[in-house]
């Protein structure tokens, strides 16, 4: 590391972060994104810019998959020639992967500069700056959340749909998870706090919000109201009018989920009739094993309630193949379940050793070989399952919000691709005449023709399209932000213009 003295005329320093695993990690690299702009520096534009080295590599890691630790360390080592290349360039490391490996990281990668961790991620302007001054790499993780972080600034990575964290940590003790002794136990926001960050985001432009949550439904445990989750879910519906047109949620528990959230979902315009609810597996003995405080007659009352109150609700899942101890009448219970719940796509693993957890002493660990049997027949049976629900929507009209990314083979086929209100992948045709003129961010209605899997076509003319806000601001190249208390972080470069000052969100509620 080499030391570099400031001035104010000195180009900004810019910045990417690499991003692995869920949505609470995708919502987090925007914290990050949007501290570091708040810090002076600057978002390296690959396509801008081609070929142009970043000053700062954050990684923000993922430690539920077994190949976590190589390809942080695979991606390290090929950053190691690149960094030796750039004097000054920082390499820093974040997330699950850096609480668990805490200083473990700088010895196999001594020439990372910075390792932070899941609840001290406000800290990371500090850090860099400090490891820039001291020549010396900093490592700085808590054991416990001091400062929520949707009170950090946040830099939106779409302009039309956001993440808004409900609550982070876990109180369970799934015997194949890691994430609770990485987050931590679970720390819930105010509702009006919320409320706020949801209205902030629509003030923006922002057409749809999804809640975030390791379990959405515990939500009201830390101030004590059990049926919170369905308040907050009714409170959002009256936001409707000042343009909140979809609202969804990740992940809820079956344990914890109860009749009032079903009902606040059938009775808020905006709430989308779309439901993620994790199985696991549909074996009693194997979620007795997992210490998944539900069963599967349990979880099918649940699925059946949803469908009574909602019959055209998409409902998906995570399903785990091959934890200790499965039996093939184990597995078979699992497809038992599949088929009675008829999922609209489905999450599948292979269970794999995690180091930490109490799953990884168990004993009769399933032999490799059979657990990807079982995962083939598992897929095989999903595919149909989907296939079939997907061809019941053939000839119907559906609305889609229009998305960017979401389409691999837009270009070549002549499609636009977004999400149907039940989160369904839907690729749509538009003329050459309407290309410049439908944006990410608008809305479309077309008519289902074509059915796969995985995904609706609908190559026929368009049935009516809507300019959003959302569309405007992606015509516009503008980022959707969120502010948040900087708590003293240094800067670097020039200090940006202060804006006026505004009501904080931790105001409200």
């Amino acid at each position: 590391m080499t030391s570099q003295p400031e001035t104010q005329s000195a180009p900004a320093r810019t910045y990417e972060v690499r991003t692995y695993g869920c949505q609470m990690n995708v919502h987090d690299s925007e914290r990050i994104s949007g501290l570091l702009d708040g810090a002076g520096y600057v978002r390296l534009d690959p396509a801008a810019d081609p070929g142009r080295t970043p000053d700062v590599v954050v990684f923000n890691t993922c430690a539920v998959r077994e190949n976590a630790d190589n390809r942080l360390y695979g991606n390290l080592g090929h950053l190691r020639p690149v960094k030796d290349k750039h004097p000054g360039m920082q390499i820093a490391v974040g997330g699950c992967l850096a609480q668990k490996d805490q200083g473990e990281i700088v010895k196999k990668a001594p020439w990372v500069d910075v390792v932070f961790g899941t609840h001290n991620i406000g800290s990371l302007p500090v850090l860099l700056e400090r490891a820039r001054h001291n020549e010396q790499a900093q490592v700085e993780l808590l054991e416990s959340l001091e400062v929520f972080p949707s009170t950090l600034p946040t830099r939106r990575e779409s302009t039309y749909s956001g993440w808004v964290s409900i609550s982070v940590g876990c109180n369970n003790t799934c015997t194949f998870c890691i994430v609770p002794s990485l987050r931590g136990k679970e720390k819930d926001r105010r509702p009006g706090d919320v409320l706020a960050e949801v209205e902030a985001l629509v003030a923006e432009g922002v057409l749809e919000v999804t809640l975030l949550g390791q379990n959405v439904n515990t939500y009201g445990v830390e101030f004590g109201d059990r049926l919170a989750f369905g308040k907050l879910l009714r409170a959002t519906g009256q936001l409707r009018d000042k343009g909140l047109e979809r609202v969804r949620f990740t992940s809820p528990h079956p344990a914890a989920f109860t009749d009032d959230v079903i009902e606040a979902m059938a009775e808020t315009d905006n709430v989308c009739h779309s439901l993620h609810m994790p199985l696991q597996s549909g074996s009693d003995a194997v979620l007795k094993a997992m210490k998944r405080s539900y069963r599967s007659d349990r979880y099918l009352s649940i699925i059946e309630k949803v469908r009574a109150a909602m019959p055209d609700a998409a409902i998906t899942t995570d399903i785990i193949v091959g934890f200790p101890g499965e039996t093939e009448a184990d597995f078979e219970q699992t497809l038992r379940v599949v088929r009675e719940s008829r999922f609209s796509s489905a999450f599948t693993f292979q269970y794999s050793i995690r180091p930490g957890t109490p799953a990884a002493t168990m004993d009769d660990q399933v032999p490799k070989a059979v657990v990807q049997e079982r995962y083939e027949r598992l897929v095989a049976t999903l595919e149909e399952i989907t296939w079939a629900e997907n061809k019941k929507l053939v000839g119907r009209e559906v609305e889609v919000l229009v998305a960017v990314g979401e389409g691999r083979k837009d270009q070549a086929t002549g499609r636009m691709s977004g999400r149907a209100r039940d989160g369904r992948l839907v690729h749509f045709a538009v003329s050459p005449e309407q290309v410049p003129l439908v944006r990410p961010g608008d809305i479309v209605h077309a008519v289902v023709d074509y059915a796969a899997p995985h995904h609706l076509n609908c190559d026929g003319a368009l049935v009516s399209h809507r300019r959003t806000r959302a569309g405007d601001a992606y015509e516009a190249g503008r980022v959707a932000r969120t502010a948040g208390v900087m708590l003293g972080l240094p800067t670097i470069g020039k200090p940006p213009t202060q804006p006026t000052p505004t009501a904080s969100a931790c105001a409200a509620g």
